[in-house]
């Protein structure tokens, strides 16, 4: 699973296929109410540094997840 987090309106703007929408601070403050233990995420942002230490916190609390190296700008048009 596919997830940017992005605020709301740059999802809007775009956004990788496949991907949905859960803002970094949602993930941050509720991912149990995201995710589940048992499911691989990939995590991006624009740039990849945010998604870069969200997937690193949210890893020790025992979420399977892995950065999107680049975020949205670099992998855009992969």
């Amino acid at each position: 699973m596919i997830i940017d987090i992005r605020d709301s309106s740059s999802y809007q703007k775009g956004h990788l296929d496949g991907a949905i929408s859960i803002p970094f601070n949602r993930l941050l403050l509720y991912p149990e109410k995201y995710l589940n233990k048992e499911v691989e995420y990939r995590l991006y942002c624009n740039s990849g540094s945010q998604s870069k230490m969200l997937t690193s916190y949210l890893n020790r609390l025992g979420y399977h997840c892995v950065n999107i190296e680049g975020g949205y700008l670099k992998n855009l048009f992969k």
